[in-house]
């Protein structure tokens, strides 16, 4: 969904202009020389199919799937629009998570942010044992089967050191996250994640990416 809105715009300015120089404005070719890698079209380009080299498209949110991502960039390489949809031969996209969005996803008024030196912050409100406890959590972020995950590596109650030792591992999973990127075409892989100021930085990559039916 990310660049199927700027590839589609870009595909129907190609369709309904002229190239620039058609009618000899514009610069000869220099003789001899090469053609730059990547520049070469498919040999199988369908009739009425239109080939780009490269594509790029950065967008300040973009609202997809039930989900939100902002200051998004996306670069296809070897973009293919004909009969049979859309697709990209490869696809990197980076974007961030907004920590709202991951709260969102804890529920009982969850707060999620940046808690310093790359870790992140979950403070929640959960029950144990009969009783409402007020928790704060840190841990450090990774990519873990296709997820962005948060594990805890500290939870603090505010109170006795032995009340945090004895109700740690019945929290734990309260305070965990384990989150989805979700609104991008089916086919992109989750690599490398970071904490940042506004929110969770990703970076997803995939090959032969169908950006459209």
């Amino acid at each position: 969904m990310l660049v199927v809105l700027g590839i589609a715009a870009v595909v129907l300015w190609w369709a309904a202009s002229d190239p620039a120089g058609r009618n000899g404005d514009g610069p000869s070719p220099v003789p001899g020389a090469a053609s730059p890698v990547g520049t070469v079209p498919p040999e199988d380009l369908p009739d009425g199919g239109v080939w780009f080299s490269d594509v790029s498209l950065d967008a300040g949110s973009v609202a997809a799937g039930g989900s939100l991502l902002r200051d998004v960039r996306a670069t296809g390489q070897d973009v293919v629009s004909g009969p049979d949809g859309m697709a990209a031969a490869r696809l990197d996209v980076e974007a961030t998570v907004p920590f709202d969005v991951v709260a969102g996803e804890l529920g009982d008024g969850a707060v999620v942010g940046a808690a310093g030196g790359g870790e992140a912050r979950v403070v929640r409100t959960v029950e144990a044992f009969g009783r409402e406890l007020r928790v704060t959590a840190t841990g450090t972020v990774e990519v873990a089967a296709g997820r962005l995950v948060v594990e805890p590596r500290s939870i603090d109650f505010g109170g006795p050191g032995f009340l945090s030792d004895a109700t740690a591992a019945v929290v734990r999973r309260l305070v965990t996250i384990e989150h989805d990127v979700e609104g991008l075409p089916e086919g992109l892989v989750l690599r490398d994640v970071a904490v940042r100021a506004d929110g969770f930085r990703v970076s997803l990559r995939g090959e032969d990416v169908r950006l459209a039916p």
